[in-house]
């Protein structure tokens, strides 16, 4: 058995948009992670097998350092990421057409329950204010 988190959001933006703002180094650096988090990216191969290596730079400077490969990328319908260092997880993020914009369906998959359900606490709200922090960036759009 493995523990997933999942979460959704309905944005008021086409699949296309939502899609440029996780394709793009610049973009995903200014909304990926918690609230009050930066990223300070090193690699970001951004195709089938490619690394993604950065660091998150929490509110209080500590630094968490990152690296994941993207195992599958479908432009504006998902995006499917393994989390290769500790902790260990899969990502799946979906998008879907809605009339007037997409819903985004995020699937964060443990490879450890035990690992998860000590992170729970922080994963869970984290997912949230990373999707809120998505939204942000949405508005804000491609400049």
């Amino acid at each position: 058995m493995t523990t997933t988190f999942r979460t959704s959001r309905q944005f008021a933006a086409t699949p296309v948009a939502v899609f440029a703002a996780i394709a793009d180094a610049t973009r995903i650096a200014r909304w990926w992670g918690p609230a009050g988090f930066s990223n300070r990216i090193a690699e970001f191969d951004f195709r089938p097998g490619g690394r993604w290596l950065f660091d998150m730079i929490g509110p209080d400077g500590t630094v968490y350092a990152n690296e994941s490969v993207f195992v599958s990328i479908e432009p504006a319908r998902q995006l499917l990421l393994r989390h290769v260092c500790q902790p260990h997880f899969q990502l799946s993020i979906e998008l879907q057409p809605l009339a007037g914009g997409t819903l985004l369906l995020w699937a964060q998959n443990f490879d450890d329950d035990a690992v998860a359900e000590a992170v729970r606490h922080i994963v869970e709200p984290a997912n949230e204010q990373n999707l809120d922090r998505l939204a942000a960036e949405l508005a804000r759009g491609a400049g």
